[in-house]
């Protein structure tokens, strides 16, 4: 079937699924097949449960018309949301890096929800799937498109870019992330930086973090740029302490005081981020200011939480060498009672895991702390120096013998580490 005819279909039945467990009457399904899984063999199950017809690449599966056969079913969804991409006169604007991008996109979001109808990336659906699916949930009456883009690997995001054919484009960072699968710290911004090459050779327009001194020659073919940073930027601004949690005080163009719910200097790029785009497209300062005071970070992202007596910081949905440095440096600096870390280890770091765990644990030597709890096999090197167990599940286990009483604990951890399952000890 040609994409034409398809998007017939999805004009009239503009609901995507491929999902059995999440589908509703109505929507139209893609049997999505996996390393291990056939998505084919769930296609009668949909149309059982209402989907108006299943799309589907086994011809042994389509039985009757209410099968789709297509040559490849995530390639045609992917063809399909670059179809009804452009068929939208909006700007789309694509967020990727190694660090904060949901959080600046969840920003971002609030902020232009202010003045435009807005569809953006739900969590962190920033994938191969995830894109088109974020594509295909934009309705007519959209005036802005945020898209979230993950990538950890080469051409993923130049792919990501062909599909979303963004119009802006906002680099958060090119951190120790992925080290793995980009092959090293160049890798990583030879990778973000496609997001660059596809607006450089589309006329389109980046916000770039004037702080950072490597977005500067990724970006040197971009005629059109707005800058944000402490100094020698579009728009500056500064942080301002305020107990635990950010504040941030625009200074240039005009002033402005952000206050935040975050917690750490770290997001000072995220908000100004923000509050740069709101203003370029002509948001109110104050309504930028209301978004911005009102967005509560959720999903373990920099989240300060109460939890009997003692106080946490948790920011254990993703970690890398960058991200783990900058909130132990931050919690280093806070003036708060009885700190203690609870780290897990970081993953996808290829060869350089040794020594960036090594790095680590250096940089946690440089300090004093009320303890320190080490969890997963990239720390087992340390088990003397510091307390520390393989999983979390077993450093879970010993915490709750020994709890601790008005202390503030930061817990921090890649994915895999699942350092969120520690909190259950309190």
């Amino acid at each position: 079937m040609q994409i034409e005819q398809l998007y017939r279909i999805y004009c009239e039945n503009p609901s995507v699924e491929t999902d059995t467990r999440k589908l509703k009457e109505g929507d139209l399904f893609f049997a999505l097949s996996g390393p291990n899984f056939d998505g084919n063999a769930f296609a009668a199950e949909a149309l059982a449960k209402g989907a108006v017809c299943a799309v589907v690449d086994d011809a042994q599966i389509a039985v009757d018309g209410r099968y789709i056969l297509v040559p490849n079913v995530l390639e045609s969804l992917q063809a399909l949301a670059r179809h009804h991409r452009c068929t939208l006169n909006i700007p789309v604007l694509a967020i990727t890096g190694s660090n904060g991008k949901t959080t600046s996109k969840e920003l971002i979001h609030a902020v232009l929800a202010k003045k435009y109808r807005v569809y953006a990336t739900v969590g962190n659906l920033n994938n191969h799937i995830g894109v088109p699916l974020t594509l295909l949930k934009i309705k007519p009456d959209a005036e802005f498109a945020v898209v979230e883009m993950g990538a950890n690997h080469q051409r993923e995001i130049a792919g990501y870019c062909e599909v979303a054919r963004p119009t802006h484009g906002l680099i958060t960072n090119c951190g120790k992330a992925h080290l793995e699968g980009f092959g090293g710290v160049e890798g990583v911004r030879k990778g973000k930086g496609e997001l660059y090459d596809f607006l450089a050779a589309h006329a389109g327009m980046v916000f770039r973090n004037a702080d950072l001194d490597y977005l500067v020659p990724m970006s040197a073919a971009i005629q059109h740029q707005v800058t944000y940073g402490a100094s020698q930027a579009d728009y500056v601004g500064a942080v301002e302490t305020n107990g635990h949690l950010l504040n941030v005080r625009l200074a240039k163009p005009a002033e402005l005081l952000l206050d935040t719910q975050l917690v750490g200097a770290y997001n000072f790029a995220n908000v100004m981020a923000a509050a740069t785009i709101g203003l370029h497209f002509g948001v109110e300062a104050e309504a930028i200011a209301a978004a911005v005071r009102h967005y509560s970070p959720d999903n373990s992202r920099s989240q300060w939480l109460p939890k009997g007596s003692n106080k946490v910081i948790l920011d254990a949905y993703n970690a890398n060498p960058t991200s783990m440095r900058e909130a132990i440096l931050n919690f280093a600096g806070m003036d708060v009672p009885s700190k203690r870390l609870w780290l897990g280890g970081m993953k996808e770091m290829g060869d350089a895991e040794k020594a960036e765990h090594e790095a680590l644990v250096a940089l946690i030597d440089r300090y004093t702390w009320d303890e320190v709890v080490l969890v997963g096999l990239e720390f087992a090197p340390f088990k003397g120096k510091y307390r520390w167990f393989p999983t979390s599940a077993e450093a879970k286990a010993f915490l709750q013998e020994h709890k601790p009483e008005n202390a503030t604990i930061l817990v921090k951890g890649s994915r895999g580490s699942r350092m969120e399952l520690t909190l259950e000890s309190l």
